[in-house]
């Protein structure tokens, strides 16, 4: 953990709330020198959210038919991926959604949530699921609420977690992303190696690292960044994922003056390609996605934010070759010209990114909801 100094340096430069706000009884995995994740000032940590947050994560009843749960597409067993590994993920009714479902392992230390980021906290994206028609499916929030009022232990569980509060959809996604700040995993190979462990990789993967920060180019967008140690720069760009027959400027004026939300758009076939523009409506945006985090990579296959790769093999292929062309091409995409040993010795490092403490997950899910 941060040094008692160090926390309270970083209290004085306004990147953590102070330590009372924290509340008792929640320890987070976090070694020295990484800056905990962000809390908001009226979400504060504290052991009762996050174990009715655990119970709602597994809780089938939050969806309109009671057969999704947030565990559904995010399943510890499987590093908090979709365990059937299609590209993207079925919810309610077999409804079929349009993006792949990332991890949730260390998500709390991103600077925005879904592959549009169109959620800038887990607050705010623990409440979309719960009423998206392709995904769990409750008709509205008031339904939501009545549902688990009805339900023995969720109205003293609530209670305990946000007193006269009650049971609401803010008050659930914002027990659900406590649980989800506790799902931190900073321990694999790869940690060791960068802090100084000259035994945590082998000397040929030792040499694959001068290629990811070299001619593969991975750094660019997934470089390491010691406090931060996720592997993304948080920034979207435009890769060629979503350009295979994708006519952007024609989809860009179609949701120009669409009534449809946010939510709802992300998941309109097509138009969900249009990625970040459909957040910031800027052109500079067309197709363009969140750089996902790199840890745990080589256990949450499929890749991409449509799934389209099916493994990391497929994947350093993909930026080999250059991407797919397309006139709002990220001006970093090119041609790589790897070897195919070097292909093969970079999906080893990948696999060095694996935490050994992923085991530790597997047993979250309550005994009975």
């Amino acid at each position: 953990m941060l040094s008692t100094v160090s926390a309270a340096l970083l209290v004085v430069l306004g990147l953590l709330l102070p330590a009372g706000m924290w509340a008792s009884g929640v320890d987070l995995p976090i070694p020295e020198g990484v800056l905990p994740p962000e809390i908001p000032a009226d979400n504060p940590l504290t052991a009762e959210k996050v174990a009715l947050g655990r119970r709602l994560f597994f809780d089938k009843r939050l969806s309109r038919d009671d057969t999704v749960s947030c565990a559904t597409c995010h399943d510890p067993r499987h590093a908090f991926v979709d365990p059937r590994g299609t590209p993207t993920s079925a919810g309610v009714g077999g409804a079929r959604g349009v993006r792949n479902a990332p991890t949730v392992l260390d998500a709390a230390f991103l600077a925005a949530q879904f592959w549009d980021g169109r959620a800038e906290t887990l607050e705010a994206q623990a409440a979309q699921p719960i009423l998206n028609p392709v995904e769990m499916a409750m008709p509205d929030a008031a339904s939501l609420a009545q549902k688990l009022r009805a339900l023995p232990g969720y109205p003293d569980l609530f209670r305990r977690a946000f007193g006269d509060r009650g049971i609401r959809l803010q008050t659930v996604a914002q027990a659900i992303a406590s649980f989800e700040r506790t799902l931190i995993s900073l321990d694999a190979p790869i940690d060791r190696f960068l802090k100084g462990d000259r035994d945590a990789l082998s000397p040929a993967a030792q040499r694959v690292w001068k290629l990811f920060n070299g001619k593969a180019r991975c750094n660019s967008c997934h470089g390491y960044v010691a406090a931060l140690p996720v592997f993304t720069d948080d920034a979207y760009h435009n890769i060629g994922v979503a350009a295979k027959d994708v006519r952007f400027r024609e989809l860009a004026r179609q949701v120009e003056h669409s009534p449809e939300s946010l939510a709802r758009l992300s998941h309109e076939p097509g138009i969900h390609q249009l990625g970040r523009f459909l957040v910031s409506r800027k052109t500079r945006d067309l197709g363009a996605f969140k750089t996902p985090q790199l840890r745990n990579v080589a256990r949450t296959a499929p890749y991409m934010h449509d799934g389209s790769e099916a493994t990391l093999a497929d994947v350093i292929e993909f930026y080999d070759r250059g991407g797919n062309p397309n006139p709002w091409l990220d001006g970093g995409i090119r041609p790589l010209g790897l070897l195919p040993r070097e292909k093969a010795d970079l999906v080893a490092l990948l696999e060095s990114f694996t935490s050994a403490d992923l085991d530790r997950f597997e047993d979250l899910a309550p005994k009975h909801p």
